[in-house]
């Protein structure tokens, strides 16, 4: 991933957002929380170029992938979903997930909000 130009690219898009860069070396994932559980804990809105997202699970937010750009596999316990621009998928707590792409735009809404506190490695 060129890690640099996608942090240009959502710098731009999403002027003055957190943007996370996962892991800090070599990353494979970056977000840019748009739209922060920390405004409202009902829900929060992030926009993640996805290489390739470490598997975990939540135990209380249901998440919805979006592709904005390119192609993703999202595997859910195991299944793979492939999945192209403008698709939608639906991931229930306690699905143990993870995604699989090349600088794929995702978007990612988590209801309730998501939290470091709700996010758990598989």
């Amino acid at each position: 991933m060129n890690s640099s130009k996608v942090v240009n690219q959502l710098k731009k898009a999403y002027p003055n957002k957190k943007i996370v860069v996962l892991p800090s070396v070599e990353p494979t994932e970056i977000l840019c929380e748009v739209d922060p559980s920390s405004q409202h804990p009902e829900y929060s809105i992030a926009v993640c170029v996805v290489d390739t997202s470490a598997p975990h699970y939540h135990k209380k937010s249901t998440e919805t992938y979006t592709i904005l750009d390119g192609e993703l596999d999202v595997f859910i316990d195991g299944v793979p979903h492939h999945m192209k621009k403008g698709e939608s998928v639906v991931i229930n707590p306690f699905s143990s997930h993870y995604a699989v792409g090349h600088e794929t735009w995702v978007e990612c809404r988590s209801e309730p909000g998501w939290t470091a506190e709700d996010h758990f490695g598989s």
